[in-house]
């Protein structure tokens, strides 16, 4: 899907950055053809200083979204999760990054998750990048203490695991 989205913005760098960043950060397009996050609208202005582009590029990118309706489905309905990534060493929390071999193989999130239940490590938060809309997705998992050693090891030796950090 998100090299489907990418290709109808083909012959414009600037406006695929904007697409990106929509993506990244799950904001939506309103009806106005306004970015917003739920009802908070946010400055073209900002969006444009963010990426480095005009902001008629951000402008000329969410008319292009509002009249292709299958870009307007995806964009009026796209919406933000809150993660606790940024808050894990501050909250004393751990993350564990997981990157795969073939992020469309099933199984990947149950395996993991289940393991970490095995060794008692409660998981407050996971978050598992859509391959579609990620060149190299990844799966989060915040954790209530530090994954210990041998677990770790256990993880990485399974087949779909091409890395794991933990932070």
């Amino acid at each position: 899907m998100f090299d489907e989205i990418m290709r109808k913005f083909e012959g414009s760098p600037s406006q695929q950055a904007v697409i990106r960043l929509l993506l990244e950060r799950g904001f939506s397009v309103n009806d106005e053809g306004r970015v917003v996050s739920g009802g908070i609208e946010i400055p073209n202005t900002g969006i444009a200083r963010e990426i480095g582009v005009d902001r008629r590029v951000v402008d000329s990118t969410t008319s292009t979204i509002l009249a292709d309706e299958q870009l307007r489905r995806i964009f009026q309905n796209i919406s933000s999760i809150p993660s606790l990534m940024d808050l894990a060493p501050v909250l004393d929390l751990s993350v564990l990054t997981v990157e795969v071999a073939d992020a469309d193989a099933p199984g990947i999130v149950a395996e993991i998750t289940s393991r970490l239940a095995e060794a008692g490590i409660s998981i407050r938060q996971t978050i598992s990048e859509d391959p579609e809309f990620t060149d190299d997705p990844k799966l989060y998992l915040v954790t209530d203490e530090p994954v210990p050693g041998d677990l770790l090891n256990e993880l990485s030796d399974l087949s779909f695991v091409r890395r794991i950090s933990i932070a």
